[in-house]
């Protein structure tokens, strides 16, 4: 999972997606108990899937991710300069 793929999520999305990562990992804990898994990779890489769902619910929450689209919305005033003479 990227980024990029969580940045058009609502907050119901993102909470949403949470859960099922959360279930898949605490099944992936369990094969690992059992010995039945092949591919350990796969707990790390969903705990990092986990860690940035967070990071992305905690910036919707705050708003900062609002912030950054108002941002760049706004034209940057250009800078007058004076002429020599």
């Amino acid at each position: 999972m990227k980024a990029e793929e969580l940045k058009g999520k609502t907050e119901d999305e993102l909470n949403k997606m949470l859960l099922d990562l959360k279930k898949q990992q605490f099944n992936m804990r369990f094969q690992l108990s059992q010995g039945s898994t092949e591919n350990t990779a796969l707990i790390r890489a969903n705990r990092r899937d986990i860690a940035r769902v967070q990071t992305f619910l905690s910036q919707v929450k705050a708003g900062a991710a609002t912030a950054d689209k108002a941002k760049s919305a706004k034209p940057k005033a250009a800078k007058k300069t004076k002429k020599a003479a």
